[in-house]
């Protein structure tokens, strides 16, 4: 496994059925138990609520558009913001305040369309109790198995995942043609998790061999379509 920057990102495109579908595969996962106990509730104080996912003692990767003012389109403050692990019905195990926040280049706030910069570090004031989960560092193709986890807006008080789904395909930036993501390259990379809103900055999860690993995070959701991010690697 390979140390994390913010400087790249390979993006996952996260196609997935509406969660409220009767063969819905999510289930509750326990926020204190590994891997799960590496996922964070992001909260903002003007209302907002996405995922993260704990990548390095004090830095939380999730969605950039996560922390942005809906209704200015200006970048939120790290004062406005609080990351808790072990969040469940209310309570949580552990909370930090945020120091930095560094979002994609390029990233426009007041765009609605999915977005390659769509992803934020945030530096956290405290290292973080329990052990990060390291960048995937495998190729990605289709019929990869995966999951996806989250506080869905459904479930907003639970930490829930879809452990049974795989990678459909991948493709370049643009979708110019299926492929194969390799590290530290830009992709969109289609899957069947199942996820709702809420799910912004959650991680899209794989085993490397016997621990699982962020292959990348969720920048959307909606009725018919998930978005996920994945952090690149570097130095």
């Amino acid at each position: 496994m390979r140390r994390v920057t913010a400087t790249a990102l390979v993006l996952a495109l996260a196609m997935v059925a509406t969660a409220a579908r009767a063969d819905d595969r999510r289930v509750a996962v326990d926020p204190n138990a590994a891997p799960w106990n590496a996922i964070a509730k992001v909260q903002t104080n003007t209302g907002g609520r996405c995922t993260g996912v704990l990548i390095a003692p004090s830095v939380v990767l999730t969605a950039a558009h996560c922390l942005y003012n809906r209704r200015t389109g200006a970048l939120l403050r790290p004062v406005s913001l609080h990351v808790l692990l072990g969040y469940r019905s209310g309570g949580y195990r552990w909370h930090s305040a945020v120091t930095r926040i560094v979002v994609g280049s390029g990233f426009d706030g007041a765009k609605r369309t999915p977005q390659a910069s769509d992803w934020a570090r945030l530096d956290l004031a405290d290292n973080a109790p329990t052990t990060p989960l390291a960048l995937f560092d495998g190729a990605v193709a289709a019929g990869l198995p995966v999951a996806l986890a989250g506080y869905n807006q459904d479930h907003a008080q639970l930490l829930m995942a879809d452990l049974a789904c795989h990678v459909v395909a991948v493709a370049p930036v643009g979708l110019a043609r299926a492929g194969i993501a390799a590290p530290g390259q830009a992709r969109f990379v289609t899957h069947d998790c199942a996820g709702t809103r809420g799910t912004s900055g959650g991680p899209l999860l794989a085993r490397a061999d016997r621990f699982w690993a962020v292959v990348g995070i969720n920048i959307a959701a909606g009725r018919e379509v998930n978005l996920a991010l994945v952090p690149g690697v570097g130095n």
